[in-house]
């Protein structure tokens, strides 16, 4: 297994791409905007270049890394002759679908069919294809490039054999593949997102402000970032996504999105990625300043 195609050029593609190029894998980064794509390879270039300054790669190996991938604006193109596909669109089940009955048309049916998503059935996806046997959950961690835990979700037709190549070639990425079957949330968000949600009523009840409840739960429970600023991380509309998903796959009320998360997704108030969320971004992407309406 060489050649792999990655679906979707935001966060997650880049760096999943970035990874498996890194592997010495030839990498088809495919998605419809050519805009994203340029801002892609900028950010994998631009991550390199960080791992070139500390001296944990060589310039040869940036560069090499950097020809590992090809980019794509049709998926048709893209998959050609591909042993993987790691599909990482955006969090929304229709879209995934959509993207996966296009593959189920365009691929081998040797192909592997991976999904990035953090909440989103892999047997609901493998319904749609051809061969579900196939199709499996590849659930990477945000840096992917660093973060080391892969999640593997079997579907309900996952076959042992494709379950297998893939814990594999996730140790050859140096990742640490973890297999998980295929309920709503998985095991990362099934326990992160309950955590950040209920931080989130804390802060809507008046219990204690945004800065107060990183605090506590960085000094007190020696977490790297607090569940707000992680929620800013991550993006506030993909943590009411998975919420949601939850919630659906459950009927249990205690997924249910706090008002606040589902306000402020409304308002456009998304984390990082907007500039504000719990925290003020406008300055700088340190989570330094709480957000106005906040402080």
């Amino acid at each position: 297994m060489k050649n792999i195609a990655v679906i979707g050029a935001g966060t997650m593609g880049n760096g999943i791409a970035h990874t498996f190029a890194q592997s010495g894998f030839t990498v088809k980064l495919i998605d419809r905007s050519e805009e994203t794509l340029d801002k892609a390879m900028g950010t994998i270039a631009g991550n390199l270049d960080r791992m070139v300054s500390k001296g944990t790669i060589s310039e040869s190996d940036k560069l090499k890394t950097i020809s590992n991938i090809i980019t794509y604006t049709d998926i048709k193109d893209g998959v050609v002759g591909v042993d993987l596909v790691v599909e990482a669109a955006t969090e929304n089940v229709d879209l995934k679908l959509n993207i996966f009955k296009q593959l189920n048309e365009a691929c081998s049916h040797n192909t592997i069919l991976a999904t990035n998503t953090s909440s989103i059935s892999i047997t609901q996806i493998g319904a749609v294809v051809s061969h579900p046997e196939r199709v499996i959950g590849m659930h990477f961690m945000n840096p992917v490039p660093i973060m080391k835990l892969v999640e593997i979700i079997r579907g309900y037709n996952t076959s042992d054999e494709v379950t297998q190549i893939i814990m594999d070639l996730s140790i050859k990425l140096g990742k640490t593949p973890t297999e998980v079957n295929d309920y709503p949330g998985f095991v990362a968000n099934r326990i992160l997102m309950p955590m950040i949600n209920e931080s989130i009523e804390t802060l809507y009840n008046g219990v204690a402000g945004v800065y107060e409840i990183d605090t506590v739960m960085k000094l007190g429970m020696a977490h790297p970032m607090g569940p707000l600023q992680l929620a800013d991380f991550i993006g506030l509309d993909v943590c009411l996504a998975i919420l949601n998903v939850m919630y659906d796959g459950f009927k249990n009320p205690k997924y249910a999105p706090c008002p606040l998360l589902v306000n402020m997704v409304r308002a456009g108030k998304l984390g990082v990625k907007s500039g504000e969320g719990f925290y003020d971004y406008s300055q700088s992407k340190k989570a330094d300043k709480v957000a106005r309406q906040f402080a």
